[in-house]
C-alpha cells in the first residue's frame, strides 16, 4: 500500500497546514531531502495544545499532542509536495517536550509522532533516527514541538 492509502486507513484528519509564524519556511527541499521546520500540535480549528507536560498534561495527553504535531507535519508535506507518496522515508525526527523540570518520559511522548510516521510509511521507511528532549519552555506554551527530515522518492 502507498503512504496515502496507509494514512487513509488510519481514519485520522489532517489539520490545515500551518504557515510560518516567524522568519522561516515550513518546508524546504534540497536535492533528495525535505526538511520540515518545527511544528506544534495544531488542531483542526487552528488552535494548539498548550501546557507543561507533568503539570497541565499527563503522559498520554502529551503523546496525543505529539501525534497531532505529526499530523500537522503531514499536512505541510501534502501542501508542499502534493502527496505523501513523494516521501521515500523518514530520516530524522527531533521532538521537544515542554515538560516540568524533573520530567523524564520524553521518548514516550514523542512516540505519538513516531508511531504515526511508522503507520504511514511502514516500519522500514517510517522509522528513522530520533532525539526526544525536554525544554524549559516552547513558543506559545505549546506542549510539544517536532521537526523532521525526509528523503524524497
Amino acid at each position: 500500500m502507498t503512504p496515502e492509502e496507509n494514512f487513509s486507513q488510519l481514519g485520522l484528519t489532517l489539520p490545515p497546514a500551518p504557515g510560518a509564524k516567524a522568519v522561516y519556511k515550513p518546508l524546504l527541499i534540497d536535492g533528495k531531502h525535505c526538511y520540515v521546520s518545527g511544528h506544534g500540535p495544531y488542531l483542526n480549528d487552528g488552535t494548539t495544545i498548550k501546557g507543561k507536560v507533568g503539570k497541565d498534561l499527563n503522559d498520554d495527553e502529551a503523546k496525543q499532542a505529539a501525534q497531532q504535531v505529526g499530523l500537522a507535519i503531514l499536512a505541510t508535506l501534502k501542501a508542499g509536495l502534493g502527496s505523501l507518496n513523494k516521501i521515500k522515508r523518514v530520516i530524522k525526527v527531533l521532538g521537544m517536550v515542554n515538560g516540568i523540570a524533573d520530567y523524564e518520559n520524553h521518548p514516550y511522548v514523542i512516540n505519538g509522532c513516531s508511531e504515526l510516521f511508522a503507520n504511514v510509511w511502514g516500519p522500514d521507511n517510517g522509522i528513522g533516527v530520533r532525539s526526544a528532549v525536554g525544554m524549559g519552555s516552547l513558543p506559545g506554551n505549546i506542549a510539544v514541538e517536532i521537526e523532521a527530515l525526509f528523503e524524497l522518492e
